[in-house]
């Protein structure tokens, strides 16, 4: 079965080490700057809300939502939802999340391609992932064409990782110009946030290796590497 194949330890491993040292990454920073106050004393949400003023976007809407670190941008209600920690706190960590999530508002704003592709790739990427699984299952048992098929749905999920980085690494990128530009932070706060952001764009990179590793075992699985038919 596949989860017993050593094989899969081997291109498995390197993504499971990566992202466990993501996470670590991420919450040991987000930790340390969270006890870091910002000078100006504005919270996450007065940071990004400023973000987008200055932006001249007004049909935006700040809310807290419940979780640790469950920050997200919705495109589809326009709706910028930041966790207590971040809504509240007026940490350097807090504003570094919250204009993170405010660069995305940014993004979709001006139209950002990459932003537009992956809001565009998650039904396909949603239900092909499901569907991956089952057929590369039934491919295991009776035929390795079924793997490759598996494998091909599984590439829409890849995709959508890979398209994930380039729009997470602008929204920090826009958040640490910004944050700065309008006086939410000084330059050198800025960089201590940034970090805070640096960090968490490991988590995305790590989903993209781990996800393209699956997808090179899938494709050995259904012997396109070999030549087996």
């Amino acid at each position: 079965m596949l989860w017993f194949d050593p094989a899969y330890l081997l291109f498995a491993l390197p993504g499971l080490l990566l992202a466990l040292w993501a996470s670590y990454k991420t919450k040991s920073t987000f930790s340390r700057y969270s006890r870091v106050a910002s000078r100006q004393g504005l919270t996450g949400a007065q940071a990004a809300m400023e973000m987008l003023r200055r932006a001249d976007i007004d049909n935006v809407k700040v809310e807290e939502v419940s979780g640790f670190l469950s920050d997200h941008y919705d495109p589809m209600s326009r709706t910028l939802r930041l966790s207590p920690n971040v809504y509240r706190g007026s940490s350097l960590s807090a504003i570094g999340v919250a204009c993170h999530e405010a660069g995305h508002a940014v993004q979709h704003a001006v139209h950002f391609a990459p932003l537009h592709l992956r809001s565009a790739l998650v039904p396909a990427t949603n239900v092909s992932s499901s569907l991956s699984y089952i057929v590369i299952m039934m491919g295991l048992f009776f035929s390795q064409k079924l793997i490759l098929l598996g494998a091909l749905l599984f590439s829409v999920a890849v995709l959508f990782s890979l398209v994930t980085l380039p729009v997470e690494w602008d929204a920090s990128a826009r958040a640490k110009r910004m944050m700065v530009r309008t006086g939410v932070v000084t330059e050198r706060e800025a960089l201590d946030a940034g970090k805070v952001l640096n960090a968490a764009f490991l988590t995305y990179l790590a989903a993209a290796v781990s996800s393209l590793l699956t997808l090179l075992y899938y494709l050995m699985r259904a012997g396109v590497f070999s030549g087996d038919d």
